[in-house]
């Protein structure tokens, strides 16, 4: 049974490594040359809702101004408006600089619950030319443990291309 369990995820995580080296030629050539920062985080919001439906429960990006967190573009339910540094999945990503995976949102020591239905997360921070953080791409799932490192590889490139 543990060989099954273990041939499925190994499956699951190269399904979701060959989805993202499809989306991320076309998400390039979606944003490339484009300098609306709002309509390019809402246009990459929307692509990865709809290439991912229910498993990206809400999809959004935090934008960072001053010691906050302000919602921007996003896909799902109704979000937090501001999220102090350090503080929550969002927060904690911002004031570490990394990708946080979260498998179970109980868990994680002062998580914000934006949403009840929320069960798992991973936050990617996104950096400038310069390397400065300027926003957080934040992905919730309704189930447990629905992120692994196909996840954050794609996203962290997702997010990369938002620089050129």
């Amino acid at each position: 049974m543990q060989n099954k369990d273990k041939n499925k995820t190994e499956n699951e995580t190269k399904s979701r490594r060959s989805i993202y080296e499809e989306i991320i030629p076309q998400i390039k050539s979606l944003i490339e040359g484009e300098d609306n920062t709002i309509g390019v985080l809402a246009n990459v919001t929307a692509f990865l809702r709809t290439t991912f439906g229910e498993r990206f429960f809400w999809v959004g990006f935090y934008l960072v101004k001053g010691e906050e967190l302000l919602l921007g573009p996003f896909q799902g339910t109704i979000a937090c408006y501001r999220i102090k540094k350090g503080r929550g999945v969002c927060g904690t990503a911002w004031q570490r600089g990394e990708t946080i995976i979260v498998d179970d949102v109980e868990e994680f020591p002062g998580h914000i619950a934006c949403s009840s239905l929320s069960r798992s997360e991973i936050v990617v921070p996104v950096r400038n030319a310069e390397g400065d953080i300027t926003a957080v791409l934040d992905i919730d799932s309704t189930e447990l443990s629905a992120f692994d490192n196909a996840d954050r590889e794609g996203l962290e490139t997702i997010v990369q291309l938002l620089n050129q």
